[in-house]
């Protein structure tokens, strides 16, 4: 890392942050935009890419300026466990319903921490599961199915 670099985490937080914003606008720019009354498709995406630039261009002068530590180990199988648990959430949601779902996503992503417990963790599933159910179907009214074709739902 050069020396003018004093902060690396606060370098590479700002390097990932203006992807994903610059990123977001770029691809915005092939939908129309509207007005802030009138919001067209490219209208969110395009302002939480700009809010999104504006923080990692923060963070990334930040890190001119300010001492901080050197990165530390990328945790593989961590990531790797939450990574497949947001795959399988978008697999599962359509065929097997939100509860399964929700459920899963929790369990495994939970397993990623170093202190899992299973009985905590199946609470915390369950909770959030039903919290999912609660907000989305319930209060919001999205057309998810609570359980799915696969286990018997609509």
């Amino acid at each position: 890392m050069p020396a003018f670099i004093r902060h690396p985490k606060d370098f590479w937080s700002g390097i990932v942050f203006l992807f994903f914003g610059l990123s977001a606008i770029v691809i915005g720019q092939d939908y129309e935009m509207g007005t802030a009354g009138r919001m067209g498709p490219a209208y969110f995406p395009t302002a939480l890419g700009g809010l999104l630039s504006l923080v990692g261009a923060a963070s990334l002068l930040r890190s001119f300026f300010r001492q901080g530590e050197p990165i530390g180990r990328l945790y593989w199988k961590e990531l790797s466990l939450v990574l497949v648990a947001v795959l399988l959430f978008g697999f599962l949601v359509r065929d097997a319903g939100l509860v399964p779902a929700a459920f899963l996503l929790i369990l495994i992503s939970s397993y990623a921490g170093q202190k899992f417990n299973l009985g905590k963790a199946v609470a915390l599933a369950v909770g959030g599961a039903l919290f999912a159910v609660g907000l989305f179907v319930k209060l919001l009214g999205l057309p998810m199915p609570i359980f799915g074709p696969w286990l018997g739902g609509n």
